[in-house]
């Protein structure tokens, strides 16, 4: 699983020309991870101010409105991807470009259903 990091309205800081060449770019990887069958499937999530998040306060789960994490990045989406070895995963992660502005990708391998990863 790549986990996509990024900085909430990163792109609106960029020029017209620098948006359209970045999810250019995401298009590219997209379509190359379709052609050899890595990719599995993938999503982009909402702006965090659409968030909940539900933590335990008093004894009682309490659910409070955004993330409110302590990063500068937010969890933006991810991409399943089935691939030979967590290094292809990694370099996959590496061209992201959302990395060269200030985000991260994580890359986590997936429990499977024995869940002997834990």
């Amino acid at each position: 699983m790549l986990l996509i990091w990024n900085r909430p309205g990163f792109t609106e800081g960029l020029t017209g020309e620098d948006r359209t060449a970045l999810f250019g770019e995401v298009d590219e990887i997209m379509k190359e991870l379709t052609e050899t069958g890595e990719l599995i499937g993938g999503q982009a999530l909402a702006n965090p101010s659409q968030t909940q998040t539900v933590r335990l306060a008093n004894g009682q789960p309490e659910v409070v409105d955004g993330p409110f994490m302590e990063s500068k990045e937010q969890f933006a989406g991810y991409l399943a991807v089935d691939c030979d070895s967590p290094q292809r995963a990694a370099e996959i992660a590496a061209r992201w470009p959302d990395v060269r502005f200030g985000g991260a990708m994580e890359v986590r391998p997936i429990m499977d259903e024995a869940g002997t990863e834990m």
